[in-house]
């Protein structure tokens, strides 16, 4: 197996990594820090937090305007208009808002350009962006010719490429990097959301309260937007709800967390690596 390159870097408030197999070191970087340049990019425009963002410009909206949005921003917000709808509104990118507005804002994709409909449009990205930002970097390792890949960022949101030459796939947990269970990762997004790290923070859409789920949730996907939405709509949703949405969606898999041990749902297939000794059947 060839060596793997490991890159870091800090960006949309926590810590991104690139791993880069089969590739010279060197040419390696460079391919990375691109990517990572990207990042930062998009978050100028997709923080809440930065005032000149088209995020923050969208927030200050009055019912009936517009804003003319560039193609990064335009797609993120499409995507999220897609979990939305896929989840049955267990995600949303205006779930915060519920905080500040007795109803929900209502608004409107066409053309590259929002429209503020109902309410001030507060979009916090905050559970799709990273994972939007990941499949971004994705396509510029491809473009640099480094399709042997492991994007990270924080922990909680994984992007693999293709397997190292010589391996079936990059090994990933459910969990920190000493988890027990393991996987075989490739070409595809695993993403876990919890309230260990940040307390009662995921927000259920519907209803404005807090997730009522207690443990974590874990959602694999073909990219790291969808599994960010995802596994952030599995806090709020019943577990037969889930098994509602993943019966439509045979492509994504989810894993809800019982008793420190992961149980999964779906159809779609996650080649096992290996587990402890205490969990081995």
């Amino acid at each position: 197996m060839s060596d793997i390159h490991v890159f870091n870097h800090r960006a949309m408030a926590t810590h991104f990594q690139a791993r880069i197999a089969d590739q010279d070191n060197t040419y390696a970087a460079q391919a990375a820090q691109t990517a990572f340049e990207l990042a930062d990019g998009l978050e100028s425009l997709l923080s809440r937090f930065r005032v000149a963002s088209q995020i923050s410009q969208i927030a200050r909206l009055a019912p009936g305007e517009s804003l003319r949005l560039g193609e990064p921003v335009f797609e993120c917000l499409q995507l999220a208009k897609k979990m939305e709808l896929a989840t049955r509104g267990a995600f949303s990118a205006t779930a915060a808002a519920l905080q500040s507005q007795p109803a929900p804002p209502q608004w409107t994709l066409g053309s590259f350009a929002v429209r503020c409909d109902r309410g001030k449009v507060e979009l916090d990205l905050g559970a799709i962006g990273k994972g939007f930002a990941l499949d971004r970097m994705a396509a510029v390792l491809r473009d640099w010719s480094c399709p042997a890949f492991l994007l990270v960022a924080g922990g909680s949101s994984i992007l693999a490429g293709n397997a190292p030459a010589g391996t079936a796939g990059w090994s990933c947990g459910l969990g920190d990097d000493h988890a027990p269970c393991r996987y075989w990762l490739k070409n595809a997004s695993l993403s876990g959301s919890g309230l260990a790290v940040k307390g009662k923070h995921i927000l259920d859409p519907r209803t404005g309260r807090p997730a009522p789920r207690l443990n974590r949730a874990w959602a694999l996907c073909d990219t790291a937007a969808e599994s960010d939405a995802l596994s952030t709509a599995c806090m709020v949703l019943a577990e037969p709800e889930i098994a509602e949405i993943l019966a439509a969606e045979k492509s994504w898999l989810v894993f809800l967390e019982e008793n420190e041990n992961a149980r999964p749902l779906g159809s779609r297939a996650l080649p096992l690596k290996e587990q402890s000794r205490n969990q081995r059947g």
